[in-house]
């Protein structure tokens, strides 16, 4: 159909146009989508076996939506996608502030216009772009945000009496007809604000005021609420949840490795970081920290850890990463351990705390989590090269490791030079890690290796902004307080 061409309501009825309601529209074109085998989700990664057949199945009943999920777990992001499952363009009455369908007016407006001018009622074509609305619902959102209210400038303008449809300035919703409106965070909307979407909802009419106005709308909702709000903050008001077909729970990624799909897509990489180098091990442990704060006993299981932790968190690292390499005027540079341990202020007000936690402090915390999931990502790493039967027991090339650092120590300096940094990692005892083809950078594989003996304590590790140094386990006292000492127990 050529649109530019189809301007008035007489040639959109010769075009052959008909009429069809937004649920049938999203119906129709998932259809054809789930027939060509076609991802419309685009950016929406670990839902394809759990929620997005959910999604579908309500999309296909035409079904109001409520995503009930914690933080962090793509609710906003898949209402904004159901937008591919709108026509590309569809004809509106030029001039409503309805989008009415001109085979279909419903205001008096419309109305007035087609009896008036009939074939000759000039139209408009609406991109799907346009046809989307959100509101966060926050405290002071009124009936007359969502719904409409009497307009006293409007009726002082036209002249109009307050008793005369005119004057009516319609809502957020009315004007979302025929298109798909979103309330982000249902539960923090106010019992008296929610009870207004009864009608809307139910008989798809509105109510304003003294106004016995009955708009036959054409809106597909979909909310989103997290679980915590209802204890907080408020809840969602029993007759509005049963006016909502289909609540569709949300999850955080179920494996690590769609967690890193995840981090890889959404992480934010300036220009200048192009020769900063991100070994897969550092994504993982980064990854991991997550993992850990998900089940961490000093985090709050439910509030919830945002996908929104580990991408900052990498973002950070590599900004790291590659301050260091503008101070040393490196040509490149890697990300170490330091730069993960460097950017705890991207975890630190990610993740509420319980009492426990609040008491240990939100950076002993944090490093507790990245020290955690060093440890984690390590003894898998490691453990297939380095395994033995008896956990108590290391292999033969570790336990020559640890024997090494009887006699001496190592100090890793946050800031030294790339080239320097190697050095230092460069030690004859290595060598048997150094063959093992698992990092990009074999130094890397040495740091990441010392950092997890020393979270099994098989070694002592003392962190302090300027590095870290490992040393013998014996040399030194395990019952120290911290101080600068960010070995962590419990």
């Amino acid at each position: 159909m050529n649109i530019q061409a189809i301007t008035t309501l007489g040639k959109l009825k010769e075009s052959g146009y008909a009429s069809k309601s937004i649920r049938d529209e999203m119906r129709d074109n998932l259809l054809k989508y789930l027939g060509a085998k076609k991802i419309w989700y685009t950016g929406v990664v670990g839902y394809e076996e759990t929620v997005i057949p959910q999604l579908e199945s309500a999309i296909l009943a035409g079904h109001n939506i409520n995503f009930l999920g914690l933080r962090g777990q793509a609710k906003t992001k898949m209402a904004r996608l159901m937008v591919n499952l709108l026509d590309e363009y569809i004809p509106v009455i030029e001039g409503s502030v309805l989008n009415e369908d001109p085979m279909a007016p419903i205001t008096v407006f419309a109305q007035k216009l087609l009896a008036e001018k009939g074939d000759d009622t000039p139209i408009d074509w609406l991109h799907r772009s346009h046809r989307y609305s959100e509101k966060l619902a926050t405290p002071d959102v009124t009936v007359a945000d969502l719904i409409g209210d009497i307009d006293p400038i409007k009726a002082m303008n036209l002249k109009l009496s307050f008793a005369d449809a005119d004057v009516i300035h319609f809502g957020l919703i009315p004007r979302s007809n025929r298109g798909i409106f979103v309330i982000n965070e249902l539960p923090d909307l106010q019992a008296r604000i929610q009870v207004s979407l009864f009608n809307v909802l139910q008989e798809k009419d509105v109510q304003i005021r003294g106004f016995n106005v009955r708009l036959p709308l054409d809106v597909a909702f979909v909310f989103t609420a997290n679980p915590e709000d209802y204890t907080n903050r408020g809840s969602i008001v029993t007759p509005l949840k049963d006016r909502i077909q289909s609540q569709i729970l949300t999850h955080y990624p179920l494996t690590l490795e769609l967690g890193l799909k995840i981090s890889d897509q959404e992480t934010m990489v300036p220009k200048a970081a192009k020769n900063v180098e991100l070994d897969f091990v550092i994504k993982s442990i980064i990854e991991q920290v997550a993992v850990e704060a998900r089940h961490s006993d000093y985090v709050d299981e439910k509030s919830g850890v945002s996908a929104r932790l580990t991408i900052s968190l990498r973002e950070a690292s590599i900004s790291s990463a590659l301050r260091r390499k503008a101070i040393n005027k490196d040509k490149k540079d890697i990300v170490r351990i330091s730069d993960i341990f460097g950017s705890i202020q991207a975890i630190n007000g990610k993740v509420e705390l319980v009492y426990e936690g609040e008491q240990e402090g939100a950076e002993r915390v944090s490093k507790k989590l990245i020290s955690d999931a060093i440890a984690t990502i390590g003894d898998v790493t490691f453990a297939k090269h380095f395994s033995t039967d008896d956990p108590e027991f290391i292999s033969e090339e570790l336990t020559a490791v640890v024997a090494w650092f009887e006699k001496q120590n190592i100090f890793v300096a946050t800031n030294s030079t790339l080239k320097d940094y190697q050095e230092i990692l460069d030690q004859d005892v290595f060598d048997p890690i150094k063959e093992l083809d698992i990092f990009n950078n074999r130094a890397l594989g040495i740091e990441v290796l010392l950092h997890t003996l020393a979270s099994q304590n098989k070694l002592h590790a003392h962190y302090d902004a300027n590095g870290a140094d490992f040393s013998d386990l014996f040399n030194n006292d395990m019952f120290d307080e911290l101080g600068g000492d960010e070995n962590f127990t419990e």
